[in-house]
């Protein structure tokens, strides 16, 4: 797809990119100062607001459950481009949350993921608006609450259900980086599985069925499931606990369970494998307790479930991501991964994720860091697929 990288407008548009670079990462290191657990955005969702309305973008509002809305162009009939960036961050409440410098390096949680992608999404809004692109549809930026863990895309989700919004295309912006060019949704569905028992004095009631021993099991039997290479899949116990002394069998002991794949066929098989597991956990465990006890019970809670499908490498979307690519110099990278794309993705709306320049590190750690070098193209790589996707 022909980029128009000699349009008049498109030119002034990446000259701003470029002469504005600084005051973008200024605004990276703001926003990211701004403490936003996921279920607690509210803060630096104001703020994003703020940040619309003072670069230009019209109708700007927050939706029911915190999503933050600005519109370039006209709304017309045209179905809109979405370009997005999540708001919320891995960390809760208790992490310290401010940025510090040292040389060219910003260092503080969330500084990349996902204030990068918020500092982005309102650089190419007001490129776009001072340039005057003329688009052919209208571009809705919207920075989305609950992409994080326990959030399970619930922005994202929201912003697909609101009536009348049509979207050609989707770009989230997440994160750093020039080359990867996410097309692929990673599914995911996350459990607490929980065994419940009549607990008791660990000397006087030895020999009841315990939970914890239960979770143990479950534990082993889900290491030793048979994992496909290709598609790649995943199983992994992320969390476990239970008990309230060391004298007592527990009356209840949990683990938290992740699983992921990039078929949605093969996290459907993963699954079916995990509930046998942890049934046979159980009835193990039963299987050994002491006659006229109590048998254990298993509760196994969905709290997460991600879609997972593909937006084809031959959709035009695709293609002007992976020329933009190239045109910067880089080498494009097709890739999986879990983010807001996933959603419309699986509602079979053309969607992918991009990184938005720079170099970053230690994602989801408190010493999460970034530095801008060439931080500016990852600017100009996704002002690019707007304006090829919005038809300059």
């Amino acid at each position: 797809m022909p980029l128009g990288l000699s349009h008049p407008s498109l030119q002034a548009a990446i000259r701003h990119l470029e002469r504005t670079d600084a005051a973008t990462l200024a605004r990276q290191a703001e926003l990211s100062a701004l403490p936003a657990p996921t279920g607690l955005e509210g803060r630096r969702a104001a703020r994003v607001a703020e940040l619309f309305r003072e670069v230009g973008l019209r109708d700007v509002f927050l939706d029911e459950v915190g999503n933050v809305h600005g519109w370039h162009g006209r709304q017309s009939g045209e179905a809109a481009i979405v370009v997005a960036a999540h708001l919320d961050t891995a960390f809760g409440s208790d992490v310290d949350v401010r940025v510090t410098r040292r040389g060219d390096r910003l260092e503080g949680p969330g500084i990349s993921d996902n204030a990068r992608g918020l500092a982005a999404l309102v650089a190419v809004a007001e490129a776009l608006r001072v340039a005057g692109i003329p688009l052919q549809r209208p571009v809705l930026f919207a920075a989305t609450v609950g992409e994080e863990g326990a959030g399970d895309l619930k922005g994202m989700r929201h912003l697909f259900a609101r009536d009348g919004l049509r979207a050609h295309a989707v770009i989230a912006l997440d994160g750093a980086g020039l080359e990867r060019i996410v097309h692929r949704a990673l599914g995911s569905r996350r459990y607490r599985v929980t065994y419940r028992g009549p607990g008791g004095h660990s000397w006087a009631a030895f020999g009841v069925a315990n939970p914890a021993t239960a979770v143990g099991r479950a534990a082993q039997r889900l290491a030793e499931l048979p994992l496909p290479a290709e598609p790649r899949t995943t199983c992994a116990v992320v969390r476990l606990g239970g008990g309230t002394a060391l004298n007592c069998i527990p009356q209840e002991a949990w683990l938290d369970l992740d699983l992921r794949s990039e078929d949605p066929g093969a996290l459907s098989r993963l699954d079916a494998a995990v509930q046998t597991a942890l049934t046979r956990a159980r009835d193990e465990e039963n299987a050994r307790r002491a006659p006229g006890t109590a048998p254990l019970t298993l509760d196994c809670r969905i709290v997460g479930d991600r879609p997972g499908g593909e937006t084809s490498v031959d959709h035009p979307l695709i293609k002007a991501a992976v020329a933009a690519t190239r045109a910067l110099g880089k080498v494009p990278e097709l890739a999986a991964a879990s983010t807001d794309a996933n959603v419309p993705i699986a509602r079979r709306i053309p969607a992918i994720a991009l990184g938005a320049g720079g170099r970053a590190g230690d994602a989801h750690l408190p010493s999460e860091w970034y530095e801008n070098e060439e931080g500016v193209l990852g600017l100009v790589r996704a002002l690019m697929v707007v304006a090829a996707v919005g038809g300059v």
